[in-house]
């Protein structure tokens, strides 16, 4: 069996940096925002072999195959490899998750298995794809995922989230809260461009990609500063305010609805 587990993350800070046009003719926030692998959650995929008649995933719930993050990896690799191997490959395995990441969380759970999924295919078809043009397809699938398929500890991220440079610092030991709320990432960049796109300010956060996290933390220490998509998220779903209002000293991860502080 082949075996992968696909870490969370969280945003030590998320700054939307303008709207542009990406090369598929739509419009999408651009940004700059350090990530950080979470160590102790982590989604686990598994490669169990047996006889398919098609592509099998389970563990992940009532999510429709045409949604699931997997799959859209699995599709992406055959279009852009055109391997035969992968196809033959899911005829004799199925994929297996094991879940432990929330969903609609902030915290990267689809973007994480795509990625991890699409590094386990690549060591069990021996595909002879580069990390980069791994995250290239990668990006295709969500705007995370390259991140994730570069498997940095911390880096920051810019562009589209296709810019991944490695940020070379001590892991920070992180304690997570997910309140019940699930905040569609979506919603909550419509809801920043409605309200908070002409409040953009190049300037007052320059310099925060040469700053370790725990400075960062420690000297901002103002969640809404940090992140421009908690504001938002609190718009598009107030009831987050009753978490917000407990946990004034933590922070707040990409599109919510996670918080996090450091231990």
């Amino acid at each position: 069996m082949f075996t992968i587990d696909a870490h969370a993350k969280v945003n030590i800070f998320l700054k939307i940096t303008g709207l542009k046009e990406h090369e598929n003719g739509k419009m999408y926030h651009t940004l700059l925002s350090r990530f950080m692998r979470v160590e102790h959650l982590y989604d686990t995929i598994i490669f169990v072999p047996g006889e398919f008649e098609h592509f099998t995933i389970e563990g992940c719930g009532e999510i429709p195959l045409e949604s699931n993050t997997i799959y859209q990896a699995y599709r992406a690799l055959n279009a852009h490899t055109g391997d035969l191997d992968i196809l033959n490959f899911f005829y004799t395995h199925k994929v297996v998750v094991t879940k432990r990441i929330p969903s609609g969380a902030g915290l990267g759970g689809g973007s994480s298995d795509a990625a991890a999924f699409m590094r386990l295919v690549k060591e069990a078809c021996n595909l002879l794809l580069s990390t980069e043009e791994l995250a290239r397809i990668g990006a295709t699938i969500g705007s995370d995922v390259p991140f994730f398929i570069y498997n940095y500890p911390s880096a920051n991220v810019s562009g589209f989230g296709e810019i991944v440079e490695p940020f070379d610092e001590r892991p920070l030991d992180l304690k997570l809260f997910t309140p019940p709320v699930h905040c569609d990432t979506a919603t909550v960049y419509r809801t920043f461009r409605e309200h908070f796109l002409e409040q953009i300010n190049l300037c007052s956060f320059l310099g925060w990609d040469r700053i370790d996290s725990k400075t960062l933390l420690e000297t901002i220490a103002d969640p809404f500063i940090l992140n421009d998509l908690y504001a938002p998220a609190l718009i598009a779903y107030p009831e987050l305010k009753t978490y917000a209002d407990k946990k004034k000293e933590w922070f707040f991860s990409g599109s919510g609805s996670t918080f996090f502080r450091v231990k």
